[in-house]
């Protein structure tokens, strides 16, 4: 376990192995109204990890009550699935100094709870199609059963990254999956529907990627 603080770093966060670059399309596949969650943590200039994981803790205490009973009333050939962001959201992005980076322990365990009742895991990030494997590696080592991985290609650099995410759950939603929730820790994660919940996990202020 890493115990150590994060540092507010200015320009881009490198990460061991490969550095990773965080950069409309109008969707209207069966949108549902988004209820957002906030994290109850101030902004500070270092961030200790443990109050990062006792702030996820409370985040992902209200999910899973609301995600048991939601899967508990699946109806009959309902595809579930949830939606949820990579770079310290899933992953200890900021705080996982090894390879493979760690599962953010408390989204871990909700996404377990989700993955063992038959509900479908998509990956949507803004990380380059370039380390789409070893993204795809690290999530599922992790402890992630990966239903989908959603990576920004060439043409996605020049689309806003919130329209981009927007755009990636609407796909989804294609497919015949219902989006239960969308779990991240940033607006852009979070905005513009596609989803019956949203959960937003801390960012404090932009600190955390």
């Amino acid at each position: 376990m890493t115990t150590g603080t994060w540092t507010r770093r200015t320009g881009i966060t490198v990460i061991a192995v490969t550095a990773i670059a965080a950069m409309t399309v109008p969707a209207n596949a069966r949108a549902v109204t988004a209820t957002s969650t906030s994290s109850v943590a101030t902004a500070t200039e270092d961030v200790d990890y443990a109050t990062w994981q006792a702030d996820c803790q409370t985040v992902m205490n209200q999910a899973l009550p609301y995600l048991k009973k939601r899967i508990a009333s699946t109806e009959p050939g309902e595809k579930q699935a949830i939606v949820f962001d990579i770079d310290n959201t899933t992953l200890e992005t900021d705080f996982g100094f090894s390879w493979p980076q760690p599962a953010n322990k408390p989204v871990l365990a909700v996404a377990k709870y989700a993955q063992e009742h038959g509900v479908s895991l998509f990956f949507v990030t803004a990380r380059l199609g370039i380390i789409y494997l070893p993204t795809e590696y690290n999530l599922e080592v992790a402890g992630y059963d990966v239903s989908g991985l959603r990576v920004r290609n060439l043409f996605d650099l020049f689309k806003d990254v919130a329209a981009y995410k927007t755009a990636q759950r609407a796909n989804i939603e294609s497919k015949g999956y219902t989006i239960i929730a969308n779990i991240g820790n940033s607006a852009t994660d979070l905005s513009g529907g596609h989803s019956e919940k949203t959960y937003k996990l801390p960012d404090y202020d932009g600190q955390l990627s």
